[in-house]
């Protein structure tokens, strides 16, 4: 179990419960262990409802400087989409940031219909796959209609007024957190760094910040009946560009959700960007395995495998 997963007592969360249905009585917690940073609960109500219990991590243990108030930036990225009405969102029922009950954040959600694709993929035909992957496409197309005035994460009070200099407060974030924990990345972060000064003009094309989930891949998406009906976790959004997220990453990238988002070749600069995207998620999952303390480091040599593949990539030499 990661450390940044703040399990509470039934007591307190009875206590919780009643703050955001006063009228309601709890009749079953149940812990749903699918995700990999914050604790969720399904809540039961007397009244047949059901509702999504999120609670934030206690403190800033676990971690990385990229991560920056994600409960706040995962409520606001939701009444974002909500109010844009491009596509469905869980509504948030209950948000308390006092900690006069909790000692940390939470929110009290919505359970969205369906299933997590990630649990029955195994279940689907191949044509409902590629309409769900489609339709992912869409939604990121979708999320392109939501607009900045500048760049940066949604929970921290800092923006920048260009890509480029975004993506650089990325890496060296992510630099100077494997430096902290002597995690080896195999490069020198001096020399990811220049590299990216290297490629600065390939971001300059990229002038208006718009929405992002950046974590959209299958454990986030919910389906039914073969179609995708909500979208999860958006604590990592930020104002950015739609080629960001998980699903244009090397490994994820494909036919049907390109087809979804409109889109069917890169231009070279484009294919550049990609490229340093990548580089942020792989170093992103060799980093927080040490910060979550993960029991398992199947994931930090699977990610360094695709740093390098991308890093040596003639794109980027």
């Amino acid at each position: 179990m990661a450390i940044t997963k703040n399990k509470q007592a039934e007591n307190t969360i009875r206590l919780m419960a009643k703050a955001a249905f006063p009228d309601r009585e709890v009749i079953s917690i149940n812990e749903l262990t699918e995700g990999m940073c914050n604790v969720t609960y399904q809540v039961g109500l007397d009244n047949g409802a059901e509702s999504i219990l999120k609670i934030s991590s206690k403190d800033a243990k676990g971690r990385i400087s990229n991560e920056v108030n994600l409960m706040e930036a995962e409520v606001r990225a939701m009444d974002l989409v909500k109010q844009s009405k491009l596509m469905k969102v869980a509504d948030i029922y209950f948000y308390d940031c006092s900690k006069t009950i909790c000692d940390s954040d939470y929110f009290f959600m919505e359970k969205l219909e369906g299933n997590n694709l990630n649990l029955i993929r195994e279940s689907l035909t191949s044509k409902e796959i590629a309409q769900i992957n489609y339709e992912t496409g869409q939604i990121a197309r979708n999320l392109t209609e939501i607009k900045n005035e500048q760049f940066g994460f949604l929970g921290a009070r800092e923006r920048f007024d260009n890509l480029y200099d975004f993506v650089v407060k990325m890496l060296s974030n992510l630099i100077e957190d494997a430096a902290k924990e002597d995690i080896s990345l195999g490069i020198e972060g001096s020399a990811l760094l220049d590299k990216l000064a290297r490629d600065k003009v390939c971001f300059d094309e990229v002038t208006q910040p718009t929405l992002v989930h950046w974590d959209m891949w299958e454990g986030n998406i919910f389906v039914k009946a073969g179609h995708v009906v909500g979208v999860i976790d958006w604590e990592r959004a930020l104002w950015g560009e739609v080629y960001m997220d998980d699903r244009f990453r090397r490994h994820t990238r494909g036919e049907d959700f390109l087809r979804g988002y409109g889109k069917s070749e890169f231009s070279l600069l484009e294919k550049k960007r990609i490229a340093w995207y990548d580089i942020i998620l792989y170093l992103t999952m060799m980093i927080e395995v040490t910060y979550r303390k993960y029991e398992d480091d199947g994931q930090y040599h699977w990610a360094k495998g695709m740093l390098h593949e991308t890093y040596h990539d003639e794109l980027l030499t």
